[in-house]
């Protein structure tokens, strides 16, 4: 898994410096300085890990430090608000999600066009989210889940970093198809939203492997579904949801942004 790993990073480094390069106009000395990649979560979950994995790599490969700073807010509004007010130089970047792309219809008054103000610079990854519960949830599967939920309406409550991030679609997206309710708890980000589910005091997440991967082998978080079409290599016991849920399918995705010169 490690050098699965590394041999990606390296190929999304490679693609991202490349795509850098072809994408911004700047003398053939870029980059001149550090560059700033923004990233808008907390640290410590599964975006900010992304960001950080990928920072050695494209630093090695364009020369110059990429220092990661964490904006939350807003379902990522607040990051990409710093990364569009920025200079059009290409030493600010941003990490964009798929929340970028639910902000673009879910809020109604931005400062920005997201379209219009950040141009896209690469394609980084399309991961599985997994449906977590804490280990003294009663249900230990999704039929099992959605007896429940349905049986105590209300009574559920789903955690995520924010309204309209990756995590908090694909739990609406379950709650639609599988006619179940729960109430949605938003967060900042990722990290506290984790904290509180292994403390107990929600009872479900989507949630990303990378940061739950050591919670769930620790006995410390259940995970009973995959939101992927199929299940993961990594955890091949665990199902996907659509085994129960005929259709269903979720993913995050991640890529990198500039700002565009607007003048």
């Amino acid at each position: 898994m490690t050098l699965v790993r590394r041999n990606f990073l390296r190929l999304a480094g490679a693609a991202l410096a490349t795509s850098v390069y072809s994408s911004i106009t700047f003398a053939q000395t870029y980059p001149t300085r550090p560059l700033r990649l923004l990233v808008g979560n907390a640290a410590g979950g599964g975006t900010d890990i992304l960001a950080r994995l990928l920072s050695p790599w494209l630093s090695e490969r364009l020369g110059q430090p990429v220092i990661i700073e964490n904006r939350p807010g807003a379902g990522g509004n607040v990051a990409t608000g710093a990364v569009v007010n920025a200079a059009a130089d290409g030493h600010t970047l941003l990490l964009v999600t798929r929340a970028h792309a639910v902000n673009e219809v879910l809020y109604e008054r931005l400062s920005y066009n997201f379209i219009r103000d950040i141009a896209p610079v690469a394609s980084i990854s399309r991961d599985p989210l997994f449906m977590l519960v804490h280990p003294s949830f009663p249900a230990r599967t999704v039929p099992e889940f959605i007896a429940y939920a349905k049986a105590n309406p209300s009574n559920v409550s789903m955690a995520s970093p924010g309204s309209g991030t990756g995590p908090h679609v694909a739990g609406e997206l379950f709650k639609m198809m599988a006619g179940v309710n729960m109430v949605h708890v938003p967060y900042r980000s990722g990290a506290p939203a984790l904290t509180d589910l292994i403390g107990g005091q929600v009872q479900t997440y989507f949630g990303a492997l990378p940061v739950s991967i050591g919670h769930i082998r620790a006995g410390r978080l259940r995970p009973l579904a995959t939101t992927g079409a199929t299940r993961s290599d990594v955890l091949p016991e665990i199902p996907a949801i659509s085994e129960s849920v005929p259709g269903y399918e979720a993913s995050t995705w991640f890529g990198v942004g500039v700002p565009r010169n607007r003048k």
